[in-house]
């Protein structure tokens, strides 16, 4: 299915019916990753969801596709569905899309649950790679794909899932250059949402890979203490959908 947003086609899917459930995913990716979830979690009730700007089908609305106009293309696509209250799950930068989304329209979400995701800003440090990233893309979009997927998980998964690794990067070479660095960009500059999470004051849960390899284990542990949310640990890394699939989908039942 698709919408126009700002002249721009969004790609979404929505099955099931009922309680909806709103499943956003991380950068490099699109909403093919939860196909599988989708499926199953839709017997019980309504699943949405949706490529981001630049990602998946979806067209690219403006050269720095910020967290907060992220969130709004979500928006047009609930009121398409005339959607008004909504779980949110959000995997990397969709945990990030997710939080602007509380922000910007908070009696719109149910609950809230980051996965290998964080409320933190970008450090000095990591918009300094954003930008090396982003020259890397300009110049070699496919050595760039191919080295940000792989540095999500540990050697040994790379082996152990590779035709699921092979099938990410296949898809993400498909994005527009323009998109991928719209994204890094967006997500160097997005707000650091801390404060905003620790007041949320429905179900919130934070869920960390232990080997995750761009994400600190610990301070996402810390994160979910502080804030009030309930941790969820997993033994691998960055892409739960794939490394921790199973343990994941249980997640997903157990959420209302």
């Amino acid at each position: 299915m698709e919408i126009h947003y700002k002249n721009t086609p969004i790609h979404y899917s929505s099955k099931g019916t009922g309680n909806p459930l709103v499943l956003l995913h991380g950068f490099l990716e699109s909403s093919e990753i939860w196909e599988d979830f989708q499926n199953k979690l839709s017997e019980k009730r309504q699943v949405v969801c949706v490529d981001l700007p630049g990602h998946g089908r979806s067209g690219c609305i403006d050269k720095v596709h910020t967290m907060k106009e992220m969130a709004l293309t979500v928006k047009a696509v609930l009121y398409e569905l005339a959607i008004e209250k909504a779980f949110f799950v959000g995997h990397s930068m969709g945990g990030y899309v997710n939080l602007e989304f509380q922000n910007i329209f908070p009696t719109i979400p149910t609950g809230l649950a980051l996965i290998n995701s964080t409320p933190k800003a970008d450090s000095q440090e990591r918009r300094i790679n954003r930008e090396r990233a982003t020259q890397l893309v300009s110049k070699n979009k496919r050595a760039f794909v191919n080295m940000a997927v792989s540095n999500l998980l540990t050697p040994e998964n790379n082996k152990r899932f590779k035709p699921q690794v092979d099938e990410l990067k296949h898809r993400a070479l498909n994005f527009p250059k323009e998109g991928i660095i719209a994204a890094l960009q967006g997500m160097k500059i997005r707000a650091d949402h801390s404060r905003l999470l620790a007041g949320l004051k429905y179900p919130k849960y934070c869920m960390a890979g232990e080997k995750d390899p761009i994400l600190n284990y610990e301070e996402i542990k810390r994160i979910s203490s502080s804030s009030g949310s309930e941790f969820w640990s997993y033994p691998d890394g960055h892409l739960a959908f794939i490394e921790n699939k199973k343990s994941l989908m249980e997640f997903l039942h157990f959420i209302d």
